[in-house]
């Protein structure tokens, strides 16, 4: 499923074909999308196909097309300090971008089929938190995921403010993901070849919208096991934060505030880092001009002198070779410094130990 859109050559050309298409339709959503580079999450040798708006298949890895994933993103209404639930969390690419928005007072759990998945999930969570400039710009909530099957989680289970299933649901299991909602929650699935919001407006009553027509591979019917019974999933703890997590959230946010009251505010959704070519322009080169009664006489057109060595032909050639450089330069990209990381700034310049500068850093890499 996919190939709404063109083919970008980068992540934020991607996200403008997304916009430009309508699949992203509001800033928040803009600014998860271009927070994390989609080529990211694929294997090195398919790194080229990132930027297509086609699903991504490797084995048991799988990415959903872009326009397929925006489109989740714009249904589920996503808010800071809301539940979440990922049925099917896969490469952790769509949990990470909700972890963005929900801060750190969310929850964002994900339950996936495949132990080596999950794994990989876990590794590209890990490089995106050590490596990315992004994750300074957001108060980011950590996704959690475990090993198991979607249907078989347990009846005690709490209910989440939004969910997510990247599977085809049968009709027969549709009551059954209905119920991981609580009352006001929306969930998000396959059904029946559309992609289908489903609100719960009550606590028996619901609401039900489809977005667009879709393909997407069954849910996995579970397995009875030897005693006849299917082995069920329990969800990751809701956690509660340490007073050390807690001091850590409130100063990098206190540090936001202040970086964000020093720089000018224009409005708009900020990018990773600007983007722009430099256009081609055929430059003549001319060594001196001479305005005289309103005629131009051009020295490098007028025949001089030559020297003893009769070297005319060897500064021509130093010029064209002169010329080439000049439209070699002029036919690459102009490439802008890379942004600067304001949070990492301050506290690094902050007055305190080196130990609790990293801490507050997250021990990032970079």
């Amino acid at each position: 499923m996919g190939g709404a859109v063109s083919a970008g050559e980068d992540n934020d050309e991607l996200i403008d074909n997304l916009k430009e298409a309508h699949y992203i339709r509001t800033d928040l959503v803009e600014q998860a999308f271009r927070a994390i580079d989609r080529a990211d999450y694929y294997l090195e040798e398919f790194r080229d196909n990132a930027y297509k708006d086609l699903a991504w298949r490797h084995g048991n890895i799988h990415l959903s097309a872009p326009c397929i994933y925006s489109e989740v993103m714009e249904a589920l209404d996503l808010q800071p300090g809301l539940s979440f639930l990922n049925l099917g969390s896969g490469t952790g690419y769509l949990s990470t971008m909700v972890g963005l928005i929900l801060g750190p007072f969310g929850v964002n759990h994900g339950v996936e089929l495949h132990a080596d998945v999950i794994e990989y999930a876990y590794q590209k969570l890990d490089f995106f938190i050590k490596t990315s400039d992004s994750f300074d710009k957001f108060e980011f909530c950590e996704p959690s995921f475990v090993v198991g099957n979607c249907l078989e989680i347990t009846p005690e289970s709490r209910q989440y403010d939004r969910v997510y299933c990247g599977a085809g649901v049968q009709k027969e299991h549709e009551d059954y993901m209905r119920n991981l909602l609580k009352v006001g929650g929306i969930l998000v699935l396959p059904l029946e070849e559309k992609l289908t919001k489903i609100t719960r407006t009550g606590y028996n009553t619901w609401e039900t919208k489809k977005i667009i027509a879709v393909s997407f591979a069954p849910l996995v019917q579970p397995k009875n096991r030897d005693n006849g019974k299917s082995k069920l999933v329990p969800l990751p703890m809701f956690e509660v934060r340490t007073l050390q997590d807690l001091s850590r959230i409130s100063i990098r946010h206190t540090l936001k505030k202040v970086i964000n009251q020093e720089k000018p505010k224009n409005g708009t959704a900020a990018r990773s880092a600007p983007r722009f070519k430099r256009r081609r322009v055929h430059r003549r080169r001319v060594d001196s001009v001479l305005l005289s009664n309103k005629h131009v006489f051009v020295s490098r057109m007028i025949p001089g002198p030559m020297d003893d060595n009769n070297n005319c032909d060897e500064i021509e050639e130093e010029r064209a070779e002169e010329d080439e450089e000049d439209e070699e330069r002029e036919h690459g990209d102009l490439k802008p410094d890379p942004p600067i990381n304001l949070l990492r700034e301050k506290i690094l310049s902050l007055p305190l130990p080196e130990p609790l500068k990293m801490y507050l850093l997250y021990y990032r890499e970079k």
